[in-house]
């Protein structure tokens, strides 16, 4: 059966989870582009244990969910989300110094307020995360990476709740990483991050401060401000998405209140009020032209999220 033909069992999750179950609920609050429909039902995790109990609660009932923390990277259909949506609240952070210094925290945690807390304390390794603005979580899905760093070079250990086994401690080799991608974002609904231990070096506070400013500096000059998803496209190997789509002259293009911004090519705005349609729309008159120009296909590397044209 498909999800949006399911009637949730609103019974037994109100058993489950108490107050913590919220229905009908408009999640373009929850997304960095301020864009999406509604959510028949949210269930919020204040903790990584409140994030596996409802991992596993969920799985029991055989009801697919989706898990948002920071709502970067995401597109969500006007059309809403008939799956269970739970929203990543675990935030949690340790550090442990000394001569092998790391950080640990739940998967919550935005990864840039994680980056500038080590920095407080001499600690870096995670300078060229300092302006992502996704959750940890997200960010070790996904092998989040700028200015030359990513998650795979970093990451330690990775706490994963997976469907079938349970609650393990993955490595960087059992993660499967790749370009914008891991094991996790491959096989989607079979586990979930709870948290990860990252590796830090110690350095002078005003080094580490230097180079983040320098990074977000650049951030700056080269990306939009205002609401958007971060990069909508993977950049092809030995090439840019941006500068494909600049090519392709459809920097500034516009669809409604969604704009393709005239700054950068791979950021999509939302201008206010813009509709998930327009910037679906904008994805597919991108693609075309690309490939009419240059013959490469983009490949998303935004995810799509709630109910969608059927997609090759």
């Amino acid at each position: 059966m498909h999800v949006s033909e399911r009637t949730l069992p609103l019974a037994a999750l109100q058993a489950a989870f108490g107050e913590r179950l919220q229905q009908d609920q408009s999640l373009g609050r929850y997304t960095s582009a301020r864009i999406g429909g509604r959510a028949d039902a949210v269930v919020v995790a204040r903790s990584a244990d409140e994030l596996a109990h409802a991992a596993q609660t969920l799985w029991q009932l055989e009801l697919p969910f989706v898990v948002m923390g920071g709502g970067s990277n995401m597109l969500v259909s006007d059309a809403g989300v008939r799956e269970m949506v739970l929203l990543n609240q675990a935030s949690q952070v340790q550090f442990h110094e000394g001569p092998d210094p790391s950080v640990w925290a739940e998967s919550g945690a935005g990864l840039g307020s994680i980056a500038r807390q080590a920095a407080r304390k001499g600690l870096g390794g995670l300078e060229w995360a300092a302006g992502i603005p996704g959750t940890l979580g997200g960010a070790v899905a996904g092998n989040a990476g700028a200015h030359g760093g990513d998650m795979a070079a970093c990451i330690e250990l990775a706490t994963i709740l997976h469907r079938e086994v349970g609650r393990q401690e993955w490595t960087p080799a059992d993660l499967g990483f790749a370009y914008r991608e891991s094991w996790l974002k491959r096989n989607p609904g079979q586990a979930v991050v709870l948290g990860a231990q990252l590796r830090l070096v110690q350095r002078p506070e005003a080094e580490i401060r230097a180079q983040m400013d320098e990074f977000l500096a650049h951030r700056r000059q080269t990306q939009p401000p205002g609401a958007s998803m971060g990069s909508m496209f993977k950049n092809p190997a030995g090439n840019s998405a941006g500068r494909l789509i600049e090519q392709a002259g459809l920097k500034g293009k516009r669809i409604g209140n969604a704009q393709i911004s005239p700054l950068h090519g791979n950021f999509f705005l939302n201008l206010g009020e813009a509709r998930a349609a327009d910037v679906f729309a904008l994805i597919q008159e991108a693609r075309q032209a690309v490939m009419d120009t240059a013959g490469i296909e983009l490949e998303l590397e935004v995810q799509l999220v709630g109910e969608w044209p059927e997609q090759d």
